[in-house]
């Protein structure tokens, strides 16, 4: 009886560890190899070289990012803005989804081809959030704005380093969630 090989996608989840906790750069064959405790022999069963897994590992983020995502949100109950808070929590405060993700991004800024996967992620994202909040402002441009701030304020939260006068981060940002969320004065 043969050995067991270490299953692909345990290379992946490997591979996007090493990418959340120490960048693209930490993405070695031979050091996924060593944390897995096998030999890289059984990698090259699954990859032809290191691209190949960084492929899958982005194509992997992206149907945990936004296609699972998506499809929760959609199985669950609420109105469309409580979907969309939703699939902002899940992607943006998961201790999967999150470092992966902002890794990705400081990954973007160095390779085009990783900027244009994010840039097709956050336009699926930037669409369930423009559908809910078009649903509570008739403004094309003011939903525009609303979504971009929903979208920095989800991001931006996990890199400000302030402090918020007596308040915490969470009642700061739900505070801010509540205003580009909820209907414009007078509607």
């Amino acid at each position: 009886m043969g050995a067991l090989r270490t299953p692909r996608e345990t290379w992946i989840d490997a591979g996007l560890s090493a990418l959340a906790s120490g960048g693209v750069d930490a993405v070695r064959v031979e050091t996924l190899a060593k944390a897995l405790g096998v030999t890289k022999g059984g990698f090259y069963g699954y990859f032809t070289d290191r691209e190949a897994l960084l492929t899958a590992m982005l194509d992997t983020w992206e149907r945990e990012a936004v296609d699972k995502v998506l499809a929760e949100v959609a199985r669950a109950d609420g109105t469309v803005l409580d979907k969309a808070r939703l699939a902002g929590h899940l992607t943006f405060s998961s201790d999967r989804l999150l470092p992966i993700d902002l890794a990705i991004r400081d990954w973007a800024r160095r390779d085009s081809a990783v900027a244009e996967r994010l840039r097709r992620v956050d336009n699926r994202r930037m669409d369930l959030l423009r559908d809910a909040i078009g649903t509570i402002c008739p403004d094309p441009d003011e939903v525009e704005a609303r979504s971009l701030l929903a979208f920095c304020t989800a991001i931006g939260s996990h890199f400000l380093a302030a402090d918020h006068a007596g308040r915490t981060r969470e009642e700061v940002i739900a505070r801010a969630g509540d205003l580009i969320l909820n209907p414009p004065t007078g509607a």
